[in-house]
C-alpha cells in the first residue's frame, strides 16, 4: 500500500512534514521518502530503505538539509520516490500511490510520443511515480497533465506534485484511496491519513472526491477539477489498512470495527450459540473488532497472547515469507493463564495465506487452549486486488480460498463458479469454509458475510469497492 503527506506553511515545514509522514508507517515498510522546496529556489530530496529501520531513525538526520516551506513525501511498499522532474511544464518534485495495470501500454505511448527512455529498475520495471511524470508532461499544464494521467491509467493512482510554493493533489479516479486536506494558521497539508495532521495543530478542510485536482498553498485551497460523482473506495481500508483515528467519507476506522464485532456477535447467538470463556482480537487490526465482539455478546475481552513492541512495533511484515513466519511467531507471547483450558474465540482482521492464523492456532492449544474459534472481520478473501498493491501475493493461488477451490474445481475456474463460492448462503461457500477450518485447526469458523460488512462501514455499497471479496469490478 503506501501513505503520503505534504505541507506548505509561511514558516520552516520540515517537521510538519517529517512527522506527517511518519504517522503513515503503519502503511508501508520497504521505502520513504521526503522533498522540500527551498529558500534559494531549489528542491532537496532524501529517499532511504526503511526495511530494516523505522522512518525516523532513518530521516531524522536529513533535517537538518530538508529545510523550506514547502514539501511533500511518502512511505512506499514499491518506488523510491519523491522523483525530482524537470520539464517543459517546469521543475517539480512528485509522489504517487496506487497501481498501475496498463504499464507496458503507457511506457509504449510514451515512446511514441517523444518520450526518449525511463531508467530501468531491476527486473525491467519502469518506476511507476516516473510514468505518471511522463504522462503529466504531455500536457501543457499541470493540472490538464494530471487529468490525463488519471484519465489513462488502469487501475489506481492518488498523485501529490510540489511546484515551488504551490502542492497539486489529485485523487485517483474512482476514489480507491482517500486524500484529505488540513489547515492551520500560516499553513495547510494534504494527506492520506487525517489522523496524522492532528497533533500537529492542523484540522480537516476539505476531503478530496474521486478524481478531484485541488492547489494548496499556505493561506489557499483552490480547487481546479471538480470530484466524480462515481466512488469505488476501498472497503479494507477499515477493515486492515486504516489506523484506528483515521476517518474516511466521515466514517471513523474504529468505530467501524466495534460495529464489525458488534454484527459477528450477533450472528452467533443467532445461528451457532457458542459460548467462549473469552473474546481476543489478533495484535493490533483485530482488537477493535474483537472489543465490539466483546460489547454485545458479554463475554469478557482479555489478551492471552501480547504482541512484544519494543524489538517489533511495526504491524508489517519483511517481504521474504519464511521472515515473515518466523517474525510473526517471536511477536506474540503467551499469557498462559489466560489460555490454559479456555475456550477462546479470537478475531482476526482476515484471513489470506492460513499460515500465521494457523500457526497462532497451533500455539494457543500448545499454551493449553481447549477450545479456539475463529471470527475473521471480513469475507473469505476469493479475488487478488487489481487495484491496490495491499498484498504481497504474486498469484490467487497464494490465497487458501482459492487453492481449496483449486483441490475442488481444477485449474480452469469460471467466473461464474468462483461467483458462487463467494455467496455466504451457497453449498459451495460452505464446504470451502469447512475445509478451511479443518486445514488451520480452528474449532469453528465463521467469516463476516459481506452484507454485514458494508452495513458496518455505514456507506451505500455502489460507494464500496469489495472486488477482493466479491469479484465484482467497476463494470458490474
Amino acid at each position: 500500500m503506501g501513505g503520503m503527506f505534504g505541507v506548505v506553511s509561511n514558516t520552516n515545514c520540515a517537521l510538519d512534514l517529517f512527522f506527517g509522514i511518519d504517522y503513515h508507517s503503519h502503511l508501508g515498510t520497504k521505502r520513504a521518502g521526503m522533498a522540500v522546496y527551498t529558500e534559494d529556489g531549489d528542491y532537496n530530496r532524501s529517499i532511504h530503505n526503511i526495511e530494516n529501520s523505522p522512518f525516523r531513525t532513518k530521516f531524522e538526520n536529513d533535517l537538518d538539509e530538508l529545510q523550506g516551506y514547502s514539501g511533500i513525501g511518502c512511505i512506499s511498499d514499491n518506488d523510491p520516490q519523491p522523483l525530482l522532474v524537470q520539464s517543459h511544464i517546469g521543475s517539480y518534485a512528485i509522489t504517487t500511490l496506487g497501481k498501475i495495470n496498463n504499464m507496458d501500454e503507457l511506457v509504449e505511448d510514451c515512446f511514441k510520443y517523444g518520450h526518449t527512455h525511463f531508467l530501468e529498475r531491476s527486473g525491467g520495471r519502469v518506476n511507476a511515480t516516473e510514468l505518471v511524470a511522463a504522462l503529466i508532461n504531455q500536457k501543457a499544464n499541470l493540472v490538464d497533465g494530471l487529468l490525463f494521467a488519471q484519465e489513462k491509467i488502469k487501475g489506481s493512482m492518488s498523485i501529490l506534485i510540489l511546484s515551488g510554493d504551490k502542492i497539486y493533489a489529485s485523487r485517483d479516479k474512482l476514489g480507491r484511496t482517500p486524500l484529505i486536506v488540513g489547515t492551520k494558521d500560516g499553513a495547510k497539508c494534504v494527506s492520506f491519513e487525517d489522523f496524522a495532521y492532528y497533533n500537529l495543530g492542523f484540522t480537516t478542510e476539505h476531503e478530496l472526491g474521486p478524481n478531484e485536482v485541488v492547489v494548496i498553498t499556505k493561506d489557499s485551497l483552490e480547487i481546479v477539477a471538480e470530484p466524480k460523482k462515481k466512488m469505488k473506495i476501498c472497503s479494507f481500508l477499515w477493515v486492515y489498512y486504516g489506523y484506528p483515528p483515521a476517518n474516511y467519507e466521515g466514517v471513523n476506522v474504529e468505530a467501524m470495527r466495534y460495529i464489525c464485532g458488534k454484527m459477528l456477535a450477533k450472528r452467533d447467538k443467532e445461528e451457532t450459540g457458542i459460548k467462549p470463556d473469552i473474546v481476543a482480537g489478533v495484535p493490533d487490526s483485530g482488537i477493535a473488532h474483537a472489543v465490539g465482539y466483546a460489547n454485545e455478546s458479554g463475554v469478557p475481552y482479555a489478551r492471552p497472547f501480547i504482541k512484544y513492541t519494543p524489538t517489533w512495533p511495526r504491524s508489517f511484515m519483511p517481504q521474504n515469507q519464511a521472515q515473515r513466519a518466523r517474525i510473526a511467531k517471536m511477536k506474540l507471547i503467551a499469557v498462559n493463564q489466560l489460555i490454559k483450558d479456555k475456550s477462546l474465540l479470537l478475531i482476526d482482521d482476515s484471513i489470506v495465506r492460513g499460515t500465521q492464523l494457523g500457526e497462532t492456532t497451533d500455539f494457543l492449544y500448545q499454551s493449553g487452549a481447549k477450545e479456539v474459534h475463529i471470527r475473521p472481520a471480513c469475507p473469505p478473501l476469493l479475488f487478488g486486488c487489481k487495484y491496490l498493491d495491499f498484498s504481497r501475493s504474486k498469484s490467487e493461488l497464494d490465497l487458501i480460498t482459492r487453492r481449496i477451490i483449486k483441490e475442488r474445481e481444477g485449474d480452469n475456474v469460471s467466473k461464474e463458479v468462483l461467483m458462487d463460492y463467494a455467496n455466504p448462503d451457497s453449498k459451495n461457500y460452505q464446504e470451502m469454509v469447512e475445509e478451511i477450518r479443518k486445514q488451520l485447526g480452528f474449532t469453528s469458523l465463521r467469516f463476516h458475510r459481506l452484507d454485514d460488512l458494508i452495513e458496518s462501514i455505514g456507506l451505500d455499497s455502489d460507494c464500496l469497492c469489495t472486488y477482493c471479496w466479491s469479484g465484482k469490478d467497476d463494470n458490474d
